[in-house]
């Protein structure tokens, strides 16, 4: 099943395998992506992964996680965010852009520091301001103009990151909202910047739409799976395609992970509500990949570290599970020769062929 076609949201990806996003801080202080990112993305999709998502690209200037995090927040963004879509293209993938927020944990000096409530995130950590009216307004109109470029850039999905302890994920959770107005309290006013952000990003976009969650904040009084039943059936009634489950974040603390250890919450969201969902977090091999999708456990994996590791996972799995998969001619014994004595080899991007190399 690993290597099996899926579509999603009127998209066909050629296999289930997708690379995580994951910051790689090499753009420049104007959030301007950088060569770094045409190698390093590029060599994911000629690698084998049929989607593959860039780092969370920040909606606002003090929304980056960390320095020289990229930016979706200028329309100065979008030609090089284009180049590193149409790399990604030509090397046979489809791209993704994670729109997100850092809130609190704003990881550069010298921007304002906004959260849901003035709880900074830790010891050593600004206390944030809390968001007025204006603010929240704001930040939802920016998710919104994020959603157009990531369209002008010509990304084949998008996700909307309420995870890892940022700012969407803060306002979902009650250890870091503590309104008491319609933004905080309740499960559905927690949920209100969500709500919004969704409505107005499909103002702007048609094509698949993820969400990534934390489904449990391993902290006493703070979100657990169950939660998540709420939030992601509104989610699904919200026209939402695809929850992806990871943990984590809004507090610091040691998380006991092991392989595996977020599919649980994926299997429970598949099941409960009908909804696709993407499992992550310590996916090694393409046997273990294999074995959560026959399971019905979710509908696709997405590898982060293990493709840091690998750029090729998607045909070092299929070795291992001895499968056949595309590769470029160039890496074939005939296609390489093919390729030099053809007229013009530079007249075409690399074919694809089911030769194993």
């Amino acid at each position: 099943m690993l290597f099996e076609p899926i579509q999603i949201g009127g998209v066909e990806f050629h296999n289930r395998v997708f690379m995580s996003p994951m910051c790689m801080h090499s753009g420049d202080e104007e959030g301007r992506v950088s060569d770094f990112h045409l190698v390093h993305y590029g060599a994911r999709a000629l690698g084998g992964a049929s989607l593959v998502f860039l780092e969370t690209t920040a909606i606002l200037p003090n929304g980056v996680i960390g320095p020289g995090d990229i930016g979706i927040w200028s329309d100065e963004h979008i030609p090089g965010l284009a180049r590193v879509v149409d790399v990604i293209h030509k090397m046979g993938g489809k791209a993704g852009a994670q729109l997100g927020h850092a809130g609190r944990v704003l990881g550069v000096t010298g921007r304002p520091v906004i959260a849901p409530s003035a709880i900074p995130f830790a010891d050593g950590f600004a206390t944030p301001t809390a968001l007025d009216e204006a603010g929240i307004q704001q930040v939802i109109a920016a998710f919104r103009d994020g959603a157009r470029r990531a369209r002008e850039a010509g990304f084949d999905v998008i996700e909307i990151h309420t995870a890892h302890g940022y700012l969407l994920n803060e306002f979902l959770s009650p250890l870091a909202n503590h309104r008491t107005d319609q933004w905080g309290g309740s499960h559905e006013n927690r949920y209100r910047i969500v709500r919004a952000i969704i409505n107005e990003v499909k103002r702007e976009w048609s094509g698949p739409l993820f969400v990534r969650v934390s489904t449990t904040d391993y902290a006493e009084g703070g979100n657990r799976p169950e939660d998540f039943l709420i939030y992601g059936k509104w989610m699904k009634e919200q026209g939402v395609h695809l929850i992806d489950c990871s943990s984590g974040g809004i507090a610091m603390m040691k998380i006991d992970s092991y392989p595996g250890y977020q599919v649980p919450a994926a299997e429970l969201l598949r099941r409960e509500l009908g909804i696709m969902t993407g499992a992550v977090g310590l996916i090694e091999n393409g046997a273990q990949a294999e074995g959560i999708l026959r399971d019905g456990r979710a509908d696709v994996v997405l590898i982060g570290r293990e493709m840091l590791r690998d750029p090729f996972w998607v045909r070092s799995a299929a070795d291992a599970l001895r499968a056949t998969v595309p590769v470029p001619d160039q890496y074939t014994r005939y296609g390489a020769y093919w390729l030099r004595h053809k007229p013009n080899p530079a007249a075409s991007a690399p074919a694809l062929t089911t030769s194993r190399y």
